[in-house]
Protein backbone atom coordinates (compact mmCIF):
# COMPACT_ATOMS: atom_id res chain seq x y z
CA UNK A 1 0.00 0.00 0.00
CA UNK A 2 1.60 3.43 -1.11
CA UNK A 3 1.60 6.48 1.48
CA UNK A 4 -1.22 7.82 -1.17
CA UNK A 5 -3.66 5.23 -0.27
CA UNK A 6 -2.69 4.84 3.17
CA UNK A 7 -3.81 8.66 3.30
CA UNK A 8 -7.06 8.05 1.13
CA UNK A 9 -7.88 5.27 3.46
CA UNK A 10 -7.34 6.84 6.53
CA UNK A 11 -8.88 9.96 5.24
CA UNK A 12 -12.37 7.99 4.55
CA UNK A 13 -11.89 6.23 7.39
CA UNK A 14 -12.08 9.33 9.24
CA UNK A 15 -14.82 11.12 7.78
CA UNK A 16 -17.16 8.10 7.19
CA UNK A 17 -16.93 6.28 10.73
CA UNK A 18 -19.26 8.89 12.73
CA UNK A 19 -21.41 9.47 9.59
CA UNK A 20 -25.19 7.64 8.76
CA UNK A 21 -23.28 6.38 5.44
CA UNK A 22 -20.90 3.11 6.07
CA UNK A 23 -17.38 3.46 6.96
CA UNK A 24 -16.69 -0.47 5.92
CA UNK A 25 -18.68 0.05 2.69
CA UNK A 26 -15.81 2.88 1.81
CA UNK A 27 -13.13 0.84 2.82
CA UNK A 28 -14.29 -1.99 0.97
CA UNK A 29 -14.76 -0.24 -2.27
CA UNK A 30 -11.43 1.15 -3.45
CA UNK A 31 -10.70 -2.60 -3.59
CA UNK A 32 -13.29 -3.76 -5.20
CA UNK A 33 -13.66 -0.14 -7.56
CA UNK A 34 -9.97 0.81 -8.06
CA UNK A 35 -8.51 -2.63 -7.50
CA UNK A 36 -6.05 -1.06 -4.34
CA UNK A 37 -4.47 -3.79 -2.48
CA UNK A 38 -6.05 -5.19 0.95
CA UNK A 39 -5.26 -2.66 3.45
CA UNK A 40 -3.76 -5.08 6.13
CA UNK A 41 -4.67 -5.93 10.09
CA UNK A 42 -1.65 -3.34 10.74
CA UNK A 43 -3.85 -0.43 9.09
CA UNK A 44 -7.33 -1.23 10.63
CA UNK A 45 -5.57 -1.57 13.98
CA UNK A 46 -4.10 2.17 13.39
CA UNK A 47 -6.95 3.86 12.12
CA UNK A 48 -9.02 2.67 15.06
CA UNK A 49 -6.98 3.97 17.14
CA UNK A 50 -7.25 7.56 15.48
CA UNK A 51 -11.22 7.47 15.22
CA UNK A 52 -11.27 5.98 19.31
CA UNK A 53 -8.75 8.70 19.99
CA UNK A 54 -10.97 11.64 18.21
CA UNK A 55 -14.35 10.67 19.81
CA UNK A 56 -12.31 10.57 23.04
CA UNK A 57 -10.83 13.46 22.88
CA UNK A 58 -14.32 15.34 21.80
CA UNK A 59 -16.49 13.95 24.28
CA UNK A 60 -13.23 14.11 27.27
CA UNK A 61 -15.67 15.93 29.25
CA UNK A 62 -18.46 13.51 28.97
CA UNK A 63 -16.66 10.48 29.09
CA UNK A 64 -14.55 11.44 32.29
CA UNK A 65 -18.00 11.97 33.73
CA UNK A 66 -19.77 8.79 32.73
CA UNK A 67 -16.72 6.79 33.88
CA UNK A 68 -16.26 8.26 37.47
CA UNK A 69 -20.37 7.88 37.42
CA UNK A 70 -20.26 4.12 36.48
CA UNK A 71 -17.06 3.41 38.79
CA UNK A 72 -18.83 5.02 41.39
CA UNK A 73 -22.52 3.14 40.81
CA UNK A 74 -19.99 0.03 40.69
CA UNK A 75 -18.14 0.50 43.92
CA UNK A 76 -20.14 2.86 46.01
CA UNK A 77 -23.91 1.91 44.90
CA UNK A 78 -23.98 5.64 43.87
CA UNK A 79 -27.06 6.55 41.15
CA UNK A 80 -26.91 9.28 39.09
CA UNK A 81 -27.99 9.95 35.50
CA UNK A 82 -24.63 9.85 34.41
CA UNK A 83 -24.24 6.30 36.27
CA UNK A 84 -27.54 5.44 34.10
CA UNK A 85 -26.47 6.68 30.90
CA UNK A 86 -22.95 5.06 30.89
CA UNK A 87 -24.28 1.33 32.18
CA UNK A 88 -27.72 2.22 29.27
CA UNK A 89 -24.34 2.65 26.63
CA UNK A 90 -22.44 -1.15 28.12
CA UNK A 91 -25.93 -2.76 27.64
CA UNK A 92 -26.21 -1.18 23.97
CA UNK A 93 -22.76 -2.77 23.56
CA UNK A 94 -23.37 -6.34 23.90
CA UNK A 95 -25.53 -7.15 21.37
CA UNK A 96 -22.73 -6.39 18.83
CA UNK A 97 -20.32 -8.23 20.80
CA UNK A 98 -22.64 -11.49 20.63
CA UNK A 99 -23.11 -11.15 16.79
CA UNK A 100 -19.66 -10.76 15.90
CA UNK A 101 -18.19 -13.53 18.13
CA UNK A 102 -21.00 -15.90 15.90
CA UNK A 103 -21.46 -14.15 12.87
CA UNK A 104 -18.08 -12.33 11.75
CA UNK A 105 -16.64 -15.25 9.64
CA UNK A 106 -19.93 -15.63 7.97
CA UNK A 107 -20.13 -11.93 7.35
CA UNK A 108 -16.31 -11.58 5.91
CA UNK A 109 -17.20 -14.85 3.86
CA UNK A 110 -20.54 -13.91 2.00
CA UNK A 111 -21.07 -10.63 2.98
CA UNK A 112 -18.93 -8.38 1.82
CA UNK A 113 -19.17 -7.89 -1.58
CA UNK A 114 -19.95 -4.54 -3.60
CA UNK A 115 -23.61 -6.01 -4.74
CA UNK A 116 -24.26 -6.44 -1.01
CA UNK A 117 -23.26 -2.93 -0.12
CA UNK A 118 -25.25 -1.25 -2.88
CA UNK A 119 -27.93 -3.03 -1.95
CA UNK A 120 -27.96 -2.46 2.07
CA UNK A 121 -26.82 1.32 1.37
CA UNK A 122 -29.88 1.92 -0.55
CA UNK A 123 -32.82 -0.06 1.72
CA UNK A 124 -31.25 1.20 4.76
CA UNK A 125 -30.83 4.92 3.21
CA UNK A 126 -34.54 4.89 2.73
CA UNK A 127 -35.11 3.63 6.09
CA UNK A 128 -33.08 6.63 7.34
CA UNK A 129 -35.51 8.98 5.85
CA UNK A 130 -38.78 7.12 6.44
CA UNK A 131 -37.77 7.18 10.20
CA UNK A 132 -36.46 10.40 10.23
CA UNK A 133 -38.95 12.27 8.62
CA UNK A 134 -41.64 10.67 11.57
CA UNK A 135 -39.54 11.37 14.25
CA UNK A 136 -41.10 12.88 17.45
CA UNK A 137 -37.70 13.90 18.28
CA UNK A 138 -38.83 14.89 22.22
CA UNK A 139 -36.09 12.50 24.38
CA UNK A 140 -32.56 13.23 24.86
CA UNK A 141 -30.06 10.52 25.73
CA UNK A 142 -30.23 10.58 29.27
CA UNK A 143 -33.60 9.31 28.70
CA UNK A 144 -32.84 5.76 27.14
CA UNK A 145 -34.17 2.99 29.28
CA UNK A 146 -32.48 -0.86 29.26
CA UNK A 147 -35.23 -1.28 26.20
CA UNK A 148 -34.32 1.40 24.14
CA UNK A 149 -30.91 0.63 24.50
CA UNK A 150 -31.26 -2.77 23.57
CA UNK A 151 -32.98 -2.00 21.00
CA UNK A 152 -30.27 0.61 19.49
CA UNK A 153 -28.02 -1.93 20.72
CA UNK A 154 -29.22 -4.77 18.19
CA UNK A 155 -29.37 -2.32 15.43
CA UNK A 156 -25.74 -1.62 15.94
CA UNK A 157 -24.88 -5.29 15.75
CA UNK A 158 -27.17 -5.57 12.52
CA UNK A 159 -24.68 -2.80 11.16
CA UNK A 160 -21.92 -5.14 10.73
CA UNK A 161 -22.93 -6.36 7.66
CA UNK A 162 -21.09 -3.88 5.06
CA UNK A 163 -23.15 -1.03 3.75
CA UNK A 164 -25.20 -0.39 7.01
CA UNK A 165 -23.52 1.73 8.80
CA UNK A 166 -22.87 1.72 12.26
CA UNK A 167 -23.91 5.18 13.13
CA UNK A 168 -27.16 5.23 10.36
CA UNK A 169 -28.30 2.02 11.99
CA UNK A 170 -28.13 3.29 15.86
CA UNK A 171 -29.50 6.67 14.85
CA UNK A 172 -32.04 5.62 13.07
CA UNK A 173 -33.18 3.56 16.13
CA UNK A 174 -32.44 6.00 18.73
CA UNK A 175 -34.81 8.65 16.62
CA UNK A 176 -37.54 5.94 16.17
CA UNK A 177 -37.58 5.73 19.52
CA UNK A 178 -38.14 9.69 19.98
CA UNK A 179 -34.55 10.76 20.25
CA UNK A 180 -33.75 14.50 19.22
CA UNK A 181 -30.98 14.61 16.31
CA UNK A 182 -28.51 15.62 18.12
CA UNK A 183 -29.66 12.86 21.16
CA UNK A 184 -29.37 9.87 18.89
CA UNK A 185 -26.10 11.26 17.26
CA UNK A 186 -24.35 11.80 20.80
CA UNK A 187 -25.45 8.79 21.98
CA UNK A 188 -24.63 6.46 18.95
CA UNK A 189 -21.38 8.53 19.13
CA UNK A 190 -20.54 7.46 23.05
CA UNK A 191 -21.69 4.26 21.90
CA UNK A 192 -18.81 4.01 19.35
CA UNK A 193 -16.03 3.98 22.56
CA UNK A 194 -16.47 0.45 23.76
CA UNK A 195 -17.16 -0.94 20.66
CA UNK A 196 -14.45 0.93 18.86
CA UNK A 197 -12.67 -0.33 21.40
CA UNK A 198 -13.29 -4.03 21.39
CA UNK A 199 -13.23 -3.64 18.07
CA UNK A 200 -9.50 -2.06 18.11
CA UNK A 201 -8.39 -4.61 20.94
CA UNK A 202 -9.54 -7.53 19.12
CA UNK A 203 -7.21 -6.31 15.62
CA UNK A 204 -4.92 -5.88 17.71
CA UNK A 205 -4.40 -9.27 18.93
CA UNK A 206 -4.64 -10.89 15.68
CA UNK A 207 -2.04 -8.53 14.48
CA UNK A 208 0.40 -9.69 17.29
CA UNK A 209 0.00 -13.44 16.79
CA UNK A 210 -0.14 -13.37 13.01
CA UNK A 211 3.34 -11.79 12.25
CA UNK A 212 2.43 -9.40 9.65
CA UNK A 213 4.75 -7.12 8.91
CA UNK A 214 4.39 -3.26 9.71
CA UNK A 215 4.66 0.15 7.16
CA UNK A 216 5.21 2.14 9.98
CA UNK A 217 5.41 5.35 7.48
CA UNK A 218 1.65 4.28 6.71
CA UNK A 219 0.53 3.34 10.18
CA UNK A 220 1.33 6.94 11.32
CA UNK A 221 -0.28 8.44 8.50
CA UNK A 222 -3.37 6.38 8.60
CA UNK A 223 -3.70 7.48 12.81
CA UNK A 224 -2.80 11.16 12.11
CA UNK A 225 -5.40 11.52 9.15
CA UNK A 226 -7.94 9.30 10.56
CA UNK A 227 -8.25 11.25 13.87
CA UNK A 228 -7.91 14.81 12.20
CA UNK A 229 -10.79 13.75 9.82
CA UNK A 230 -13.11 12.46 12.64
CA UNK A 231 -12.75 15.11 14.82
CA UNK A 232 -13.59 17.29 12.38
CA UNK A 233 -16.42 14.85 11.06
CA UNK A 234 -18.17 14.78 14.87
CA UNK A 235 -17.44 18.76 15.57
CA UNK A 236 -19.23 19.39 12.11
CA UNK A 237 -22.34 16.71 11.82
CA UNK A 238 -23.45 17.87 15.01
CA UNK A 239 -23.56 21.47 14.57
CA UNK A 240 -25.77 20.47 11.26
CA UNK A 241 -27.46 17.76 12.31
CA UNK A 242 -30.00 19.67 13.73
CA UNK A 243 -30.43 22.08 10.83
CA UNK A 244 -30.38 20.02 8.43
CA UNK A 245 -31.42 16.69 9.41
CA UNK A 246 -30.99 13.17 7.98
CA UNK A 247 -32.08 14.10 4.09
CA UNK A 248 -28.02 15.28 3.00
CA UNK A 249 -27.14 11.71 3.80
CA UNK A 250 -30.23 9.76 2.75
CA UNK A 251 -29.27 11.38 -1.05
CA UNK A 252 -25.99 10.67 -0.72
CA UNK A 253 -26.64 6.87 -0.03
CA UNK A 254 -29.46 6.82 -2.64
CA UNK A 255 -26.80 8.36 -5.55
CA UNK A 256 -23.62 6.03 -4.31
CA UNK A 257 -25.99 3.54 -3.91
CA UNK A 258 -27.06 3.60 -7.84
CA UNK A 259 -24.09 4.62 -8.58
CA UNK A 260 -22.50 1.34 -7.37
CA UNK A 261 -25.14 -0.88 -9.03
CA UNK A 262 -24.52 1.30 -12.58
CA UNK A 263 -20.85 0.24 -12.00
CA UNK A 264 -21.23 -3.80 -11.15
CA UNK A 265 -23.56 -3.52 -14.16
CA UNK A 266 -21.26 -2.34 -16.20
CA UNK A 267 -18.41 -4.86 -15.54
CA UNK A 268 -21.15 -8.12 -15.72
Amino acid sequence: MSHFEAFMLALIQGLTEFLPISSSAHLILPSEVLGWSDQGLAFDVAVHVGTLAAVILYFRKEVVSLLSAWIGSIFKGHRSAEAKLAWMIVLATIPACIFGLFMKDIIELYLRSAWVIACTTIVFGLLLWWVDKRATQQDDEYQADWKRSLFIGFSQAAAMIPGTSRSGATMTAALHLGFTREAAARFSFLMSIPIILLAGGYLGTKLVTSGEPVDFGALNIGIAVSFISAYACIHVFLKLVTRLGMMPFVIYRLLLGGGLIAFLLTQS
